[in-house]
This record gives structure tokens, sequence and C-alpha cells, in this order.
């Protein structure tokens, strides 16, 4: 019996929402680079930019939010580097008896 995952071959249930923009042409050190500079902007609140003056505001927004460059460099990592990156996985088994069973 096969069984067929009816994810996109770069999906993983480790990272939903992940689509592997850092995965192909990118080096682990350049992923890692990536996460540090993401890890930067975020603790010093530039995941947003905007100022005003005179009436007139200008505002700037960068191409993915902190936390998409977070998850999407986390999950490169896990398939450039799976020894070092990947998650655990668990296993859950479960077996369930029905009727009755002599002793």
């Amino acid at each position: 019996m096969h069984w067929r995952s009816s994810q996109p071959a770069l999906q993983s249930p480790d990272f939903p929402m992940a689509k592997g923009l850092f995965v192909v042409g990118f080096s682990v050190a350049e992923v890692l680079q990536i996460q540090s500079r993401a890890k930067e902007m975020l603790t010093e609140g530039k995941t947003v930019m905007s100022w005003g003056d005179s009436g007139s505001s200008v505002g700037k927004q960068f191409p993915m939010s902190v936390k998409e460059v977070l998850e999407e460099c986390a999950y490169a990592l896990s398939l450039l580097d799976p020894a070092t990156y990947r998650r655990g996985r668990k296993r859950i088994a479960v077996s369930k008896i029905s009727g009755y069973l002599p002793k």
C-alpha cells in the first residue's frame, strides 16, 4: 500500500505556511545570514517604517514579514541541513480492541 501526500513536495507539516523560497539557490550560510538579519530587524522594531512631515506621509513595508522570513529560513535549513536543523518527528501509535477477550 502506497501512501501519497496531498501536499506539494516542498510543503511540510512542521512548516505549514512555508513555500520553500530559500531552498533552491541558497546555501546554509546564506539562509543563516537572512535569518540573522530578520532577527535584527525584529529586535530593532524595523518591520514597517513610516514617517510624516507637514501633512504628507511616507511608508515602507518589506516584501515579506519578519515572521514569514523566519519561517522560510527554518524550513530551508531543515531541508538543506536536516542533520542539524530537522525538527524531531513524533510518532503516535494507537491500537484498539473491541469485543470480549478471554483471560
